[in-house]
C-alpha cells in the first residue's frame, strides 16, 4: 500500500470526493469509491464517503492499493481471425466480434495480440509488455479492419500517424431511423459518461471529437452509413450518433431499440471498421485494405432489404 497527501485545488471546490479525486488521481470514479467505502480516503483526518464534497484548501489523504502486474498475452488461436496482409513491417488482420485487441484487467477472452502470437507472427516490442505493437483499438464488439507493427520503425511512424491523423479509418454503421441531413459532420466533446464510468458521452470540456457521415442506403426503420473518422475517441461513433438520437442497431449501451435488434438477430451493434489506409511506413506509398460485413450484419441488411 501506499499513501498520498494531496490538496484540494480552488478548481475542484464543491465537487464530490469520487469526481473530484478520480480527476486528480487520474482513476475511476467506481475505484475511487471502491477506497472511500475502505475508509482509505481522509478529508482532513476524517474519512470520507464518495458523494461528500471537497473544500478548496482541504487536505486528501488516499490510501492506493500496489499496482497490479499488467495482463499477460497468452498465446492462443482466435477463431475467425484473418490476415489481410503481413510483411515485414505491419499485419492488417479482419478482427471478429468478441475479441479485444490486447489484454486488459477484467478481460478473459480472447484477443488479435495473442491470436498473432499463436500464429507465430513477430510483432513490435514497443508499447506495454501486454499490448505490444498495438498503434490503434477495436471494440471487442466491432468488427473489421486494424493494423498491428511488426517492426519498431512501423510502430513509430503508424503511432505518429494515427496521432496527426493522416490515417483514413472508415467505418459503416448501420443506425436507428434517418439521421437529417443525410451527409453531415458531428462535432461534439466527447469524455466518460458523468454517472456511469463504462460509458462515454457528448460532454462540455470534453475532448474534441468530429465524425463526417454520409448515408447511403435508406430503409424503413434504419440507415446504412459511412461514416469516416477525423478523430479516434473511445467509442466514438457509437456516442455520436446516440447524441443525434441514431443509436447503431443493437447497440443497447448506447440506446438502441431492443425489439429492432432482436427483429434483425443483431446481438451487439451493427458497427463494422470497412477500410483502413495510410502510408506504409516501410516507402511512404500509399496502402488501403478492406473488409467484408461478418455474417451477422449482413444478414440484418438482407432482413431490412427484403421489407424495403
Amino acid at each position: 500500500m501506499s499513501a498520498r497527501m494531496l490538496p484540494v485545488p480552488d478548481g475542484l471546490d464543491g465537487m464530490r470526493v469520487d469526481a473530484g479525486l478520480a480527476k486528480l488521481l487520474g482513476l475511476s470514479r467506481t475505484v475511487v469509491a471502491e477506497l472511500a467505502g475502505k475508509g482509505d480516503v481522509l478529508l482532513d483526518g476524517v474519512p470520507a464517503g464518495k458523494s461528500d464534497r471537497l473544500v478548496a484548501g482541504g487536505l486528501l489523504e488516499v490510501t492506493l492499493p500496489e499496482p497490479e502486474e499488467p495482463p499477460q498475452v497468452v498465446a492462443e488461436p482466435v477463431d475467425g481471425l484473418k490476415v489481410l496482409h503481413e510483411d515485414d513491417d505491419i499485419v492488417v488482420v479482419d478482427k471478429p466480434v468478441g475479441v479485444a485487441v490486447h489484454p486488459s484487467p477484467g478481460w478473459e477472452g480472447p484477443t488479435v495480440i495473442g491470436g498473432l502470437a499463436a500464429a507465430g507472427l513477430r510483432i513490435s516490442t514497443s508499447g506495454g509488455a501486454e499490448r505490444q505493437g498495438v498503434v490503434h483499438r477495436l471494440d471487442a464488439g466491432t468488427t473489421g479492419t486494424m493494423v498491428v507493427a511488426k517492426s519498431e520503425h512501423a510502430y513509430t511512424v503508424l503511432k505518429r500517424a494515427f496521432k496527426e491523423r493522416t490515417v483514413e479509418k472508415r467505418y459503416h454503421a448501420l443506425v436507428q431511423g434517418h439521421p437529417d441531413p443525410m451527409r453531415g459532420t458531428i462535432d461534439a466533446p466527447i469524455d466518460r459518461h458523468p454517472t456511469r464510468d463504462y460509458k462515454f458521452a457528448v460532454v462540455q470540456g470534453g475532448r474534441p471529437s468530429v465524425t463526417h457521415y454520409e448515408v447511403i442506403e435508406a430503409f424503413r426503420a434504419a440507415s446504412l452509413a459511412d461514416v469516416k473518422l477525423e478523430t479516434g475517441r473511445t467509442h466514438q461513433i457509437r456516442v455520436h450518433f446516440s447524441a443525434l438520437r441514431h443509436p447503431c442497431v443493437g447497440d443497447a449501451t448506447y440506446g438502441a431499440d431492443p425489439a429492432l435488434a432482436r427483429r434483425l438477430g443483431v446481438t451487439r451493434q451493427w458497427l463494422h471498421a470497412r477500410a483502413l489506409g495510410f502510408a506504409h511506413p516501410a516507402d511512404g506509398r500509399w496502402v488501403e485494405f478492406t473488409s467484408d460485413y461478418p455474417d451477422d450484419l449482413a444478414h440484418a441488411l438482407e432482413i431490412l432489404r427484403a421489407e424495403s
